[in-house]
């Protein structure tokens, strides 16, 4: 008698194919269940994690979760102008949901367990486990139990007849969702090593980009975006709207050095054409409609929201806190944003909003509106104790 059912998180690549019998015949399961869960990645690898679940799992899942990823990872991540070391999340986002996703069906099959395919040199280890084990559920990882290599891995499918999308000279690891697309491993790990063109696949290299700018308008309804040129649209489909639209003219790629949560650098490449798109219009429209102390103080709210998104850690408290605050600062942050998209460039064009804190009529050099007179008082108090200081 084993040990009952477990759930597995499953993407159909390397790690978690090699999981389905790892389980078994390492760790004594006697069902294995899979669960695709569908957020934005490609048609053609949502139907090769259904295939290949339906064919090697005993039970197979594929849960379409686009809309609940874009409700409740990609639109609070805008309107707390989300981002980590300078780039936008997308992996981060997804992962919660995705394991929270298993913990439902685990629940549904009777299982104790959720299993998964990460590393234990990656931050997807600690999103799973922190979702996984405060459902009250074991956490399974044999990757990482076991101190797999890729080069174990792969022969390892190879004897089991798993057909894997790696190969050893281009062991490229990805990950796509909507909002984001990550490549790392292999050649990659080497953070002096050129990145080859091919592996970009949503983004146009600026240098082959059209060579005439494309000018388009992101309408936002309380720090939502609603309309893509004046066409109101779905979260999902405007996402996917703009990942083309943006992707041909070369917008959204990212080539870095980032500091994971463990500690360890790594060297990554992202592909993120909506979301480059999407937060810098909605930065510019903030500025219109928040005051200068919201604004100041949304800054530290959003660095700390992002490093909370980033670790996986939607159950905190204060993640709760800090998104009742952007929740409030939202309520304003209603109007239209213009850009232009040309070679790699993202440039904001203007900006109008019926909430906007600015006045054409006050600023002006020939309007009498404000008496220039009256900042003379405040002008004299101005930095007075600096210039105390400076004279004694």
């Amino acid at each position: 008698m084993g040990k009952g059912t477990i759930v597995l998180a499953f993407s159909g690549g390397l790690d978690t194919s090699i999981c389905v019998p790892f389980l078994k015949e390492r760790y004594d399961y006697d069902r294995v269940v899979t669960v695709a869960v569908d957020v934005g990645q490609t048609e053609d690898d949502i139907r090769m994690a259904t295939e290949k679940g339906e064919r090697i799992a005993d039970k197979h899942y594929t849960i379409d979760a686009r809309e609940r990823f874009v409700s409740e990872g990609v639109f609070p991540s805008i309107r707390a102008n989300g981002s980590y070391e300078g780039y936008p999340m997308g992996t981060s986002l997804a992962r919660p949901i995705i394991a929270e996703e298993c913990v439902r069906i685990a629940k549904e099959e009777g299982a104790f367990a959720v299993g998964h395919g990460c590393t234990g040199k990656g931050n997807d280890q600690l999103r799973f486990d922190f979702i996984v084990r405060a459902s009250g559920l074991e956490v399974v990882a044999p990757i990482r139990e076991q101190n797999l290599t890729r080069e174990w891995e792969l022969e390892y499918a190879a004897e089991h007849g798993i057909p894997v999308p790696v190969v050893k000279e281009k062991p490229w690891s990805m990950d796509e969702n909507c909002w984001s697309r990550s490549i790392e491993g292999g050649l990659l790990e080497d953070p002096s090593y050129h990145p080859p063109e091919e592996i970009w696949h949503w983004t146009t290299s600026p240098e082959k980009a059209p060579d005439t700018p494309v000018e388009i308008s992101i309408t936002f309804e309380e720090g939502f975006p609603i309309a893509l040129n004046g066409e109101l649209m779905k979260g999902f489909d405007l996402i996917m709207a703009l990942n083309r639209l943006a992707g041909a003219h070369g917008i959204g790629r990212n080539d870095m050095v980032e500091d994971r949560v463990l500690g360890l650098k790594a060297r990554e490449c992202y592909e993120h054409p909506a979301a480059t798109v999407l937060l810098a219009a909605h930065r510019d429209l903030e500025r219109l409609v928040l005051t200068r102390q919201e604004l100041a103080f949304k800054v530290m709210v959003d660095e700390k929201w992002s490093e909370l998104a980033y670790m996986g850690l939607v159950y905190e408290p204060l993640y709760a806190a800090l998104n009742a605050f952007i929740d409030e600062t939202q309520r304003v942050v209603n109007g239209t944003v213009d850009l232009q998209l040309y070679k790699g460039g993202l440039r904001v064009l203007g900006r109008s909003s019926p909430n906007a804190l600015y006045s054409g009529d006050m600023v002006s050099f020939d309007s009498t509106t404000v008496d220039q007179c009256s900042a003379i008082g405040f002008s004299e108090y101005f930095g007075l104790q600096a210039r105390m200081r400076r004279n004694l």
